[in-house]
């Protein structure tokens, strides 16, 4: 599994990945065109954030990820033309996955650690999982 410390190398890496998977299914004249756009966000338990993507044309396998843009929205980012900032903002926050041992996720933090503690508390903040105790 290739994880990257920021959205945009995960991308670079993605795309590059794509192309070279596309030389063996193209012919010269056509150009590869992905028709899908798979993320995933990695909380470590350091807490550092690494990001997984991969972008694909309806064939081959999939990494373990969410299908976040399809069709004319992930030929866009493909071909670059896209927000950075806009896409992480639009990250559900609810598919994020932590690490709870050395390459094992979960979709909820270890709360056994400082950051596990805090991604609860925060979550209890927002609201988006009430009612969950911590101590």
């Amino acid at each position: 599994m290739s994880l990257y410390a920021t959205l945009e190398e995960a991308i670079d890496a993605a795309r590059e990945e794509f192309l070279e998977a596309a030389q063996d299914r193209i012919h010269d004249d056509e150009e590869p065109i992905p028709d899908q756009f798979n993320l995933q966000k990695y909380i470590m338990q350091d807490g550092d954030v690494m990001w997984q993507a991969e972008f694909l044309n309806g064939e081959g396998d999939s990494i373990e990820a969410l299908t976040f843009r399809s069709g004319a929205a992930a030929q866009a980012i493909f071909d670059e033309d896209y927000d950075l900032i806009e896409l992480e903002e639009e990250w559900q926050e609810e598919a994020t996955l932590y690490e709870w041992d050395e390459g094992e996720y979960q979709h909820e933090p270890p709360l056994d650690t400082e950051e596990g503690k805090a991604a609860v508390e925060e979550w209890d903040d927002e609201d988006e999982y009430p009612g969950r105790d911590i101590d």
